[in-house]
Parts: C-alpha cells; sequence; structure tokens
C-alpha cells in the first residue's frame, strides 16, 4: 500500500509536470455561478474562465492568467500559489511564495461576487494587494470609471465595495490616476485608436486581447516620501485605515440592459452611496442631467433669479461664488448680510416657487483671509514636509537657517512660498545653493500673523498652496470643512453642490483616497433627508466618485463662443458618459449681452441629442441688456421641456448631435412640439483693391436645399484692428441679381443688420432694436438649389475688416411629441 501510494504521487507530481510544461490547466476546484456569469479558479488561485450561462460564451482570452489577489512588496507582484475553497464557511486560503497566506471571505450574492481580504501573514512589510487584473476579451466599450467593459449584449464589472479599496491600478505611489495628468495636459487620446492611454480611469483598462478590470489597496502604516502634485519630495503621513484588511470588491456580469440594475443592486446591499432624485436612483432618472442657471444673487434679489429660472423653464439656479472665504465658508456680507441665515431666506422663496438652488465651491482650498489662517495659523494647514530651525532668530530676522532644503527648495506649484513655524506664518524668496541652507528675504508675519522669535530645533512646516493664492488642509482638517459644507445644506436646505478644486485634496497625501474621503465625509454627514437628494457633481471622476456623485460635469465657457469653446472636449465627454453609464452633461456655456439665438439653439440642439443637460453662466445685468433675453429664455424653456419629456426618437437624438447641422424647436401645443431642420452658410465679403471702376463687391453661391422661402441673414463686421474704429456704409445685399436690399446707414462695428424672414433691424451688439429699415418690395426670396448672393458697400476706418454674413434658410417641420408616462 506504502509503494502505490508513492507511485500515485509520483505520477500525479508527473501530470502537473506535463501539464505545467505543455500550458494546461489542472481542472477547476472551484466554480462561482451567479445569476449570469460562470467565474472558474484553478487550485493556484487564478481565475481562468467567464462563462456567459444563457450563451456559454467564454470571455476569457486564452494565454491569460488573473490571480484573484496578488500581494506587492518591494514593487513585485507576489502571485499565489494555491488556493483552497471552504465552501461551508465561505472562506478561501491562499498561498504565496515566501510563506504568506491570505483569508478571503468569498460569497455569491445572486448577481455578484463579494470578496473581502479578511487576513494576511505575515502583513507589515506587503506595501498594497491587487485584486487582479482580470482580462477579459470584450473590447468595444471599456467604463474605465465604473469599472465595466461591454459589447452591446453583455458586460463584465469590478465594484470597489469600500472607499480605501481604490479601483485601479498603483502605478505611482502617490495613488493619482495616471489618466488625471492626460486630463490636464489637454491631450485627451481616443481609447479606440490608442489602447495605451485612459482617459478618465483604469479600473477598466483597454488592452490588446480586449480590456482588463482592476482595484488595488495600499497599507499606509507608516510615513513615505513620495512624488506629489509636481513636488519629487512630499511626505504621505500615516494613514490609520486598517491597511488592506477588509480590503473587497464586488465581480460580477451580466447582460447589457441589466448592467445598470445589478450595480443598484449592489449600492443597496453593500451600503454603498445611492443618490436618489424625487425618490428615484439618479442613474436613472432624467432630472438627474437637468440644466441649470449660473448667476450670483443675494437675499435682496433672489425674487429676480426665481423668475428668470422660471422663464427658462429650469428647476435649479445656482451662486458661482457665494463665498467671502473658503474653509469656514462665511458668505458674501452684500448678497447675505446674515450669512447662513440670508441664504436660508433664499432658498425657502424658491422652494416656495418649486426651485432648488445651490452653489460652488473649491473643495479643500483654504483663502488666506479665513480663520484657519489668520490671524493665528490651524496647524492642520497641509504641509509638503518640515525641517527644524538651526539657529535661533528673532521677530525681526530677514533669514531663516534651517537643517534640510529637501522640501523647501521645490519651486513648482510653490505659489505662496510659505512656511509654518510656531503660530507664524512666514514667506520667503528662495534658498541658498549651498549649507547652511538658508531661507531668503523673509517676509514676517505673513496674512497678519504675528512675527515672533523662534529658537534653534523649533520645527519649520513648508506650507502646500495652490495657484489659486490659497493654502490647503491637510485629512484633519479637510474633514472638518466637508463637515461644515454639510452643515450648511443640513441648515440652509440647498439641493445642488459642484465639488470644484478637489485635486486640492492631493495635499493630503492619498491621492485619489484623499479626494474621495472629502466627499464622503461631506455625503455621510448630510441629514438623511437630503443624503442623495442634493445633486452633486464635479469635474474629477474616480471609481468611489461614481457612486457618490449624482452626474459628473465639465467643460468651461471662459475662452470663446458656444461653438468654440472645448466644443470636442465636451463631445468626447459624451462618449465617456455613455460607456461609464453615467447621465450625459455639457458642461458650462456663457449668456453675454451679445449671444445670439442661433448659438443657444445650437447648443440645445447638442444638449438633446446626447440627452445632456449644462449650466448657463449669466447675470441678471447681462440678461437686462440682452435685447432679446425674452426669446432666449423662452427658447430654453421649449427645448429643455421637450428634451426631459422624451420627446424626441433615436434617429432625431443622432442627427442633432452633428455640430455641423442646425435647428429651431417651436411649440405646437401642450407636449407637442415642431422640430425644424435649418440650413446656413458663412459669407465673408471683404476689402479688396481694384482697378478704378472695378467692383469690389462680394459674390457668394449659396444652395438652399428647402422649398423658396423670404431670406433670412445676419450681418455684422469682424476683423478689425484694434483701436481701430470700422464701418461698412450703404451696405447693399442682391438675390438672384434682380432683388436687392439698399441700407441707407453705416453699419457701424458692433452693429448687427437682422432679417428674420418678415422685416430687416438694425440692432446694437447687445441685441437691442435700433432702428427697422423699411422695404418697398418686400423681403427677396431665395429659391430651391443654387442662389447668388451679391454683398457690396463702401468700407471705412479698419483696412482689415470685413463683412461677415450668415444666411439660412429653413425645412419642413417635425412633428415631436410627448413620451408616454413622462
Amino acid at each position: 500500500m506504502t509503494h502505490l501510494i508513492a507511485y500515485t504521487t509520483r505520477l500525479s507530481l508527473i501530470v502537473a509536470l506535463l501539464a505545467s510544461l505543455l500550458g494546461l490547466r489542472a481542472p477547476s476546484p472551484t466554480v462561482f455561478t451567479t445569476d449570469y456569469l460562470r467565474f472558474s479558479f484553478d487550485r493556484s488561485g487564478n481565475l481562468y474562465s467567464l462563462t456567459d450561462k444563457a450563451t456559454s460564451r467564454e470571455y476569457f482570452p486564452q494565454g491569460e492568467t488573473a490571480p484573484l489577489l496578488s500581494l506587492m512588496k518591494d514593487s513585485v507582484a507576489i502571485k499565489p500559489v494555491s488556493m483552497e475553497y471552504n465552501a461551508g464557511k465561505k472562506r478561501i486560503l491562499l498561498r504565496y511564495p515566501g510563506g504568506y497566506t491570505a483569508t478571503v471571505a468569498a460569497e455569491n450574492k445572486g448577481p455578484y461576487l463579494r470578496f473581502e481580504l479578511l487576513s494576511l501573514a505575515p502583513r507589515n512589510d506587503v506595501r498594497l494587494v491587487l485584486w487582479g487584473p482580470y482580462p477579459t476579451t470584450i473590447n468595444q466599450q471599456i467604463g474605465e470609471t465604473v469599472g465595466v467593459v461591454h459589447d452591446g449584449s453583455f458586460g463584465i464589472g469590478i465594484q470597489a465595495l469600500n472607499i480605501k479599496t481604490l479601483g485601479g491600478y498603483p502605478t505611482y505611489e502617490n495613488d493619482i490616476d495616471p489618466a488625471y495628468d492626460i486630463f490636464q495636459s489637454g491631450s485627451l487620446v481616443d481609447v479606440a485608436s490608442d489602447q495605451k492611454v485612459l482617459y478618465r480611469g483604469q479600473t477598466a483598462k483597454p488592452t490588446p486581447f480586449g480590456s482588463v478590470i482592476q482595484a488595488y489597496c495600499r497599507n499606509r502604516f507608516s510615513d513615505r516620501v513620495i512624488a506629489n502634485w509636481d513636488h519629487p519630495s512630499y511626505v504621505a503621513p500615516a494613514f490609520k485605515d486598517g491597511g488592506v484588511i477588509g480590503s473587497k470588491i464586488a465581480l460580477w456580469g451580466a447582460p447589457e440592459a441589466q448592467l445598470l440594475p445589478v450595480i443598484e443592486k449592489i449600492e443597496l446591499t453593500e451600503g454603498l452611496p445611492h443618490p436618489v432624485i424625487d425618490g428615484v436612483w439618479g442613474k436613472r432618472n432624467p432630472a438627474a442631467s437637468a440644466s441649470y442657471l449660473i448667476m450670483d444673487f443675494g437675499e435682496h434679489n433672489v425674487a429676480e433669479a426665481i423668475a428668470l429660472t422660471q422663464k427658462a423653464g429650469l428647476r435649479y439656479f445656482y451662486h458661482g461664488g457665494p463665498f467671502e472665504n473658503w474653509g469656514h465658508f462665511q458668505l458674501k456680507k452684500e448678497e447675505f448680510p446674515n450669512n447662513w441665515a440670508s441664504l436660508r431666506a433664499c432658498v425657502e422663496k424658491a422652494e416656495a416657487a418649486g426651485l432648488r438652488v445651490g452653489l460652488h465651491t473649491l473643495s479643500n482650498f483654504i483663502t488666506t483671509n479665513d480663520a484657519y489662517v489668520t490671524p493665528v495659523p490651524d496647524k492642520r494647514l497641509a504641509s509638503v514636509g518640515a525641517s527644524v530651525l538651526t539657529a535661533p532668530v528673532d521677530e525681526k530676522a530677514t533669514q531663516l537657517v534651517i537643517q534640510s532644503p529637501e522640501f523647501f527648495n521645490q519651486m513648482k506649484n510653490n505659489t505662496l512660498k510659505a512656511v509654518l513655524v510656531g503660530n507664524e506664518i512666514i514667506r520667503y524668496r528662495a534658498v541658498s545653493e549651498s549649507a547652511p541652507w538658508t531661507l531668503l528675504d523673509c517676509t514676517r508675519g505673513a496674512f497678519k500673523t504675528s512675527p515672533q522669535s523662534h529658537r534653534a530645533g523649533d520645527s519649520i512646516r513648508k506650507l502646500m498652496d495652490h495657484g489659486y493664492q490659497v493654502f490647503l488642509a491637510d485629512y484633519a482638517l479637510q474633514t472638518e470643512m466637508a463637515g461644515t459644507l454639510a452643515k450648511l445644506y443640513n441648515e440652509t436646505g440647498l439641493r445642488q453642490i459642484s465639488f470644484d478644486g478637489l485635486e486640492g485634496c492631493w495635499a493630503t497625501g492619498l491621492g485619489q483616497y484623499g479626494l474621495q474621503l472629502f466627499v464622503k465625509s461631506w455625503y455621510d454627514q448630510l441629514k438623511p433627508e437630503l443624503k442623495g437628494a442634493v445633486i452633486n457633481d464635479a469635474s474629477t471622476p474616480g471609481h468611489y466618485f461614481w457612486h457618490t456623485f449624482t452626474r459628473m460635469n465639465w467643460g468651461e465657457p471662459w475662452y470663446a463662443g458656444f461653438r468654440e469653446s472645448q466644443t470636442q472636449y465636451r463631445l468626447k465627454n459624451q462618449d465617456y458618459f455613455r460607456r461609464n453609464l453615467m447621465p450625459g452633461m455639457l458642461g458650462w456655456f456663457s449668456v453675454k449681452p451679445e449671444t445670439s439665438l442661433e448659438d443657444l439653439e445650437w447648443m440645445l440642439a447638442r444638449a438633446t441629442g446626447f440627452d445632456a443637460g449644462f449650466g448657463l453662466a449669466t447675470s441678471m445685468d447681462a440678461l437686462r441688456k440682452h435685447g432679446f433675453s425674452e426669446t432666449l429664455l423662452n427658447t430654453l424653456k421649449t427645448w429643455e421641456t421637450a428634451r426631459l419629456s422624451g420627446a424626441f426618437s433615436a434617429e432625431q437624438k443622432n442627427e442633432l448631435r452633428d455640430i455641423n447641422r442646425e435647428f429651431h424647436l417651436e411649440n405646437a401645443g401642450e407636449g407637442t412640439w415642431r422640430l425644424v431642420p435649418v440650413h446656413q452658410a458663412y459669407l465673408i465679403h471683404e476689402q479688396k483693391v481694384r482697378q478704378p471702376g472695378e467692383p469690389v463687391a462680394s459674390t457668394f453661391d449659396f444652395k438652399n436645399p428647402y422649398p423658396e422661402q423670404p431670406l433670412r441673414f445676419t450681418l455684422h463686421l469682424t476683423g478689425g484692428e484694434k483701436g481701430t474704429s470700422s464701418s461698412l456704409e450703404n451696405p447693399v445685399i442682391e438675390i438672384n441679381s434682380h432683388h436687392r436690399i439698399e441700407l441707407p446707414f453705416a453699419l457701424e462695428e458692433g452693429q448687427i443688420v437682422q432679417c428674420d424672414g418678415k422685416a430687416v433691424n438694425l440692432l446694437s451688439s447687445q441685441w437691442q432694436l435700433l432702428k427697422t429699415v423699411p422695404l418697398s418690395a418686400g423681403i427677396p426670396k431665395i429659391i430651391r438649389g443654387q442662389n447668388t448672393i451679391r454683398v457690396d458697400g463702401q468700407f471705412r476706418g479698419s483696412k482689415t475688416a470685413s463683412a461677415k454674413m450668415e444666411v439660412r434658410s429653413v425645412g419642413e417641420a417635425v412633428a415631436v411629441k410627448k413620451a408616454a408616462g413622462q
């Protein structure tokens, strides 16, 4: 019998060796079958099969390996060599080279599997643990933030089930996602064309064989010096969160139609953030993409803000800069004389009108006028690192000798050049180039702190700051600030927030984890009736943020007009939202007194096509000055009401996404609208040098694809030299060589001639009516097909000015109707 056992053992070893040499896997000892997907693990702890239960389709790529859990020590991943599963206790024991063992709880929750690291031995020399990367063959839609890959019929995903488990891969020691570097540099890479670079995260990541999904968790038992936020040396303080023990994830797969339902089940079962709007999960509720007006208001004029929002048909209005300071979040006294009580009064008036109010903040940014800075600085202001004074200084000294320059001579992203010694903030110009290391040209008692004498051996900390001329908070202080923000919302009833500047939370040394902890602290401290009911967003995505935020929203209006400011960026975002199963948002647009109705409708058509909301940054004064403000607001109401009622078909939405096409929408009765296609062309009449008597007019062809109709156009001057006035005297527009419009005046720079098919008007740059031009022969008509348009007039002033004419024709209207049940 002994010989038989020995023979059997040797045979098993030979079989195992041959299997290894031939690349064969041992039979699967562990299979988990969820509602939709079958997971198979081999005896070594590697995932080797992902099979769709309904179709038997295999989603695991051949030739790949995927450890359930790897350990990272000294930048080397240690993979398991054996896996034992106790089905009764729902425990997995993983063994690793070097004597490491890990116990993982494994539970089938129906639509998903839950894995949690319960113990690890030895533990202290393991830097982090890796869940995956788990490979799949899916490459069609890579949800890099949500952690889901899907192909139109089936999807596979990973979800971190607590905040310390980070979606992605530990590419950098600072836990800042490499995708954020791409976003900051403006290099917006198309995932489909470059699989090596991601856009907004790497919880899911494209690969040559398809994709991977992945997560990790770090031990933070001791201080680390890391590269962080343009500082080669930055102290990341120790952080007590239990380290890798307790890290947990969900793995799952589902048909395309069940992707969101499974994530919702995970959120509700695992206690993840679950924001709702009017009782409906934000990822399902069309109101998650609700648009809003952004404008300053206060207790004295909130009634006007309410009236404008109602005219626009919107439910939310939003203050873009309400704070006197960031840190304690005191409000501007001229707008809110009784601070938070004044804001509460504004919110109550808005609620009485059926509206909701929000505001903008810069997260953990701390202004230099805040009580955290002056007159006695808070010890919890974030610091890059510290040294000690090697010589005493009195309160008038302008040079400080320090032991080490390591944290002080990093001048990139060092705006305020400030240090903290005792209760004094001191600014310096530079650090000496050699020992004794000296801070030079110091300004004492900066930011209204008090100059003091300091002893040799006193600690000196290099404060972290930001280009906005602000300081930042460490973890303890940012948690307090998040609590203050939550208190503000609890006491005032605000219902919308955008967390701008979340990158300031990198100052904690916790990377993406620090950002998520700030928002979680705010979210957890909201009243139960507000938790989840406040629309919250940011421009900094993250895997855990996918659950916390109602939506993401970015795209800035400050660089150009509606059609030019970050247009491709905004469009790329819509692809990002779609593959990450998020509500669509177009970002912010700026409505000024000069904004045209055509530009507004261009944006509204895109919003409807992508089913995306937006923020309209404006002011009460700008809308008062705009000659067509009522028309703008009514048009906004028309489009947004139709969009949120589900009135447009998939085919119509596809047409509305085309940025080269124009549309007009008009009301046609309760719950019905007329969608009118518009064809437009831009014609430029430039100054020319000709022989005496030779015409200087410009002739253009305009192809009208629609039936014969009255001419519609706008005409204005452009391109003049700065500081030189320009005009076009007695402009003449001739259609098809037989019908002329003669304008008996000089068109000045900044003025607009507009013909809406009914009348010709001279308008100011802010669309205020200056005069109506009588036309005895009426408005000329353009025919279907080719039309010849001739523009003439005498230029005066600038030699570079030209006349820009936009010609528009409209097609047959298509009826659209409110969707049933909306």
